[in-house]
């Protein structure tokens, strides 16, 4: 078990966070949605609290306590005063380490995430960006919807669950992270007073290659817009490239000053929502651009979309477009060091995904090393022949010319 902490010690809180190797990558077809339904299930009760007392003292301690789950991890986490630091472990310990998983709150769960499951799927502008992972990796775990799939959701049993904690939160699958007024001694003794007899190792994860998959896939719903996504193979969490795709992100869809934003929004007003993002995992990585549109809009919205892409990796972009991206990159990291909660996931991962500390410095500096040459050639390879995977939500059925064409390079 792996144990760090950053201490800050002009500051008063302290974030704690419990990462468990364990994610939507993790399941196969007949576990899709564990990961997140055990992140639910730990909030319902341990050996010695109820899930009211959970919730009781923690807000007794005037703290913060959530979870999250992703593709890779799950988080558990609180925020509180550096003073109730061993009180806020003593909760999230007893969560992650003895859960009941009482078979009456399971039920209830179930019904509570399946109707969290009808709110993704009501909600185009979210779930086209699962259609898109799903599309562009369908080979790979990868493509894994984190929130679950609804026939597996509605069958899942305090055996599989209970068994799917004792394969995968052991102590060689967990980084338990600290960053705020705390001292790193009195941190250790803390988790180890908890976490010490905690005993396995859990499997390696399984390292796939991931090969995407540049299909289109169109869903037919009744909505005013519709709502696209558009993804490319990006780079890993090793690859250096990583940083160029950054700034790319931060020029063509990274905000109000952004290429589509402009071109798309401001001067031609075709689409009120575009915009772009950039993610690497440990053994793949997406850059995505994703819109919404009317019906009439579509085509101009998405042929401008590839054009800007197209122009980058041709003409590269200006000096001054890539000190703002490099600028806008550079305060949103260091402005972000100002939240305890950002160092303790920043800390998490590097050790997860680099098993040293990846300094805020060495960040830094390589996104200020990108140059222009760096941009036109990672454009060019991301935005190349190949094309965008896609997906689109919209009214197809009664518009059935929208995608005559658009995406002509592959069978829509």
């Amino acid at each position: 078990m792996r144990i760090l902490s950053e201490r800050i010690p002009y500051v008063d809180s302290v974030s704690v966070g419990v990462w468990a190797v364990a994610g939507a990558r993790d399941e196969e077809q007949s576990r899709r949605g564990i990961s997140h339904f055990v992140e639910h299930m730990l909030f319902k009760g341990t050996k010695t609290r109820t899930a009211r007392q959970i919730a009781d003292e923690m807000d007794s301690l005037g703290g913060h306590l959530n979870a999250f789950t992703d593709k890779e991890f799950t988080c558990y986490y609180a925020r509180v005063l550096g003073e109730h630091l061993a009180d806020a472990m003593d909760i999230v310990s007893d969560m992650v380490l003895n859960s009941r998983f009482d078979p009456v709150e399971i039920s209830r769960e179930i019904n509570v995430v399946l109707e969290e499951i009808k709110r993704h799927k009501d909600t185009p502008e979210d779930e086209v960006h699962d259609i898109l992972t799903q599309t562009l990796w369908k080979s790979h775990n990868l493509g894994n919807s984190v929130i679950g799939d609804e026939a597996v959701v509605s069958n899942l049993s305090r055996k599989a669950l209970k068994t799917y904690v004792k394969e995968l939160y052991l102590p060689d699958g967990l980084v338990i992270v600290g960053a705020g007024n705390l001292d790193h001694t009195a941190f250790v003794d803390t988790v180890g007073a908890h976490f010490g007899l905690l005993k396995g190792k859990r499997a390696p994860r399984e390292v796939v290659k991931v090969t995407p998959h540049l299909d289109v896939r169109v869903v037919d719903k009744a909505t005013e817009l519709v709502h696209f996504c558009l993804g490319a193979e990006g780079f890993n969490q090793n690859c250096k490239e990583k940083y160029t795709l950054a700034a790319i992100d931060c020029i063509l869809g990274g905000g109000m000053s952004s290429r589509l934003f402009q071109e798309i929004r401001e001067n031609r007003g075709l689409a009120y929502s575009i915009g772009s993002y950039s993610v690497a995992y440990q053994e793949a990585g997406i850059f995505a651009i994703y819109g919404g549109a009317s019906v009439d809009n579509l085509r101009d919205v998405v042929e401008l979309t590839l054009r800007e892409c197209e122009t980058l990796g041709r003409n590269s972009v200006t000096e001054e477009e890539l000190d703002r991206a490099k600028n806008q990159i550079r305060g949103a990291l260091v402005l972000g060091q100002e939240s305890m909660s950002n160092r303790m996931s920043r800390l998490a991962k590097s050790e997860l995904y680099f098993g040293r500390n990846i300094r805020m410095e060495e960040i830094l500096a390589s996104i200020m090393r990108v140059t222009r040459d760096d941009v036109a050639e990672v454009a060019g390879r991301v935005f190349g022949e190949a094309g965008f995977a896609a997906a689109l939500i919209g009214p197809f059925s009664k518009n059935p010319d929208v995608l005559k064409g658009l995406f002509d390079k592959r069978d829509a």
